[in-house]
């Protein structure tokens, strides 16, 4: 068995690299290299978080993520999760960005709350932070998902 420690980065397909630059740098990611051999660039944030953003993505289908937006479900992955140490500040910085929340705030009962964004080429980041009662009324508009319906 191999044995995984944890995960180095994450790879984010992108069309175009100043409108990717300027939406991660919302959330904290600054380049570190411009691959010189491959179209990569590898950014990082104050905790040593990595994504790569791989530079020759096609957009073959007017703007919709083909994982999420979709009819049909193709395998593969979906979104990534970054824990957030504030919501509140969270949710206030994307609006200051104009960067729009896609679902959320929601809690699905597991202690945390999410809000979901979609960086400019559709794929789907949730932040996530520890849910507290405190944190909870301070959360305008948290929502608690029921698996009952």
């Amino acid at each position: 068995m191999i044995s995984i420690e944890a995960i180095d980065h994450i790879g984010v397909r992108i069309t175009d690299p100043a409108r990717a630059l300027a939406f991660y740098a919302v959330l904290g990611f600054a380049p570190i290299v411009e691959v010189d051999f491959d179209a990569v660039l590898i950014l990082k944030n104050n905790a040593g978080v990595e994504i790569n953003l791989v530079v020759n993505g096609v957009d073959l289908h007017g703007g919709q993520n083909i994982l999420m937006d979709m009819p049909d479900k193709h395998p593969g992955i979906t979104h990534v999760a970054f824990k957030v140490t504030n919501m509140q500040q969270t949710i206030t910085q994307l609006g200051a960005h104009q960067i729009a929340i896609t679902q959320g705030p929601v809690s699905f009962g597991d202690g945390h709350v999410s809000v979901f964004v979609r960086d400019p080429d559709r794929n789907t980041i949730e932040l996530r932070a520890r849910l507290t009662q405190a944190s909870a009324a301070q959360i305008e508009g948290l929502t608690f998902y029921d698996p009952k319906g």
